[in-house]
């Protein structure tokens, strides 16, 4: 077990994807600021009810069970004068208790899962890939200069799954899927429904 500090969010963050986030409150500057000075990740949790920002007076929102470690790639200053930071998902934890600081800044104790190890990506997933490579072409996908291992399935799969325009109560129940077999089924399965096939 160790010590995280969690960002929670309103979206699900995959191991591989990419989330552009806007920092406002302070206890995120403060965790970013510390994550940039020590190199060390921060746990994205989704939020199952409730909302991201925080408020006195309204209860604390209700967090899913597991999320995803996060590093920040980018960072820039932008036009409305906010700091906007660029993270990408590292490895998967289970939550098991979280308490809050006195500056509103959720802490969790997480236990780490194991790393995915690089999973060569068979035949029959080829077409995930070609629809992964399309979603790639468009411009807003391009601008986070996402680096893809195309050989290795659970690159492909968790990206893909970033990408697509899916219900984030889905991506999370996805990213609970231990096994590559489970997590490109579960795919194939929803890219016949976005498209209409059986």
């Amino acid at each position: 077990m160790s010590e995280l500090s969690l960002f929670p969010l309103s979206a699900v963050l995959l191991p591989f994807g990419r989330v552009p986030l806007k920092i406002f409150e302070q206890r995120y500057l403060d965790l970013v600021r510390e994550s940039m000075k020590t190199d060390r990740a921060f746990g994205v949790v989704w939020i199952r009810r409730g909302g991201e920002i925080g408020q006195r007076g309204r209860a604390a929102p209700e967090l899913g069970d597991y999320g995803t470690c996060a590093r920040i790639v980018d960072w820039d200053q932008l036009s409305n004068g906010l700091l906007g930071i660029t993270i990408e998902g590292v490895q998967r934890f289970e939550l098991h208790e979280t308490h809050t600081r006195s500056n509103g800044l959720v802490v969790g104790e997480v236990q780490l899962k194991q790393p995915t190890v690089a999973t060569h990506l068979a035949e029959e997933w080829a077409s995930l890939l070609d629809v992964l490579r399309t979603l790639e072409t468009h411009p807003h996908v391009q601008r986070m200069n996402l680096q893809v291992d195309y050989n290795d399935a659970w690159q492909v799969g968790y990206t893909l799954l970033q990408l697509l325009p899916l219900e984030e109560s889905l991506k999370y129940k996805l990213l609970g899927i231990d096994n590559i077999e489970g997590l490109m089924s579960e795919l194939h399965v929803l890219l016949n429904e976005i498209s209409g096939e059986d």
